[in-house]
């Protein structure tokens, strides 16, 4: 598990996720109707439409506006085409940024982006510079003490699962992209329902990082993520588990 799901994580614990609902719901409403408008709006046939409703009602999202999003790719509510974009950067320690987008204006987001990275001490990037040492990969994200993790690991391998990734409070589960779903439906049939599932960006290689380094990185991965247009990031960093929650508390 990379130290940006980590921290992803622990910022859900915490409940920090729940004070940006309203721009969270603003995302999941972006991902369903691009992925409606794409894929079409039938969520067992749409994979990528299916995932995005999922996170929606792991938000709590109401039911309504879940139905609005998928209403609005299929053209049966407001025409909003976004554009997908992957931009690249370095943050604090030189960490590898990763940027998943969907935007209706490039020029305002690349500025965006722009004044985030410098005003953090980091830089944006050329498309090609960071993206090869990220690989996509299904995660799925158990809470360690309210499972039995031999059963996990056992059910997570039998289902498909390229790895089972064992941590003080997280239980990891790994697919590759193609099988995340079949694996989420063997673990659901199983009895083991993730805090957390989502096809993610993990690095091959990763960056220790401490103290100010630490500080200033976890910053700017939340002011990036706190912009409108940016629905994903994605960093190598590696922080010490004890020094995350310090920093979330």
């Amino acid at each position: 598990m990379s130290g940006h799901s980590k921290w992803s994580t622990i910022k859900r614990k915490k409940g920090a996720v729940d004070a940006k609902r309203g721009k969270i719901f603003t995302k999941l409403i972006r991902e369903i109707a691009t992925a409606a408008r794409i894929g079409g709006g039938e969520v067992d046939a749409n994979p990528r439409l299916r995932l995005a409703v999922d996170k929606a009602r792991a938000a709590n999202m109401p039911k309504d506006n879940i139905q609005k999003g998928i209403q609005k790719g299929t053209g049966g509510g407001e025409a909003e085409a976004y554009e997908e974009a992957t931009y690249e950067g370095y943050g604090p320690g030189g960490t590898a940024v990763l940027l998943s987008v969907l935007t209706d204006n490039r020029n305002r987001t690349v500025s965006e982006v722009r004044h985030v990275f410098s005003k953090a001490g980091g830089n944006l990037g050329e498309n090609g510079c960071v993206a090869y040492l990220f690989e996509k990969r299904g995660l799925l994200a158990f809470d360690a003490s309210g499972v039995n993790s031999d059963a996990l690991m056992e059910a997570a391998l039998e289902g498909g699962a390229e790895d089972v990734v064992e941590g003080e409070d997280v239980i990891s589960v790994v697919t590759s992209p193609v099988d995340f779903e079949a694996v989420k439906q063997a673990l659901g049939s199983a009895g083991f329902e993730p805090q957390h599932a989502e096809i993610t960006m993990e690095p091959s290689t990763s960056v220790e990082l401490a103290g100010k380094d630490a500080e200033a990185m976890l910053k700017l991965a939340d002011a990036l993520e706190d912009l409108d247009d940016v629905q994903a990031v994605y960093a190598n960093y590696d922080i010490a588990d004890e020094v995350l929650a310090g920093l979330a508390s």
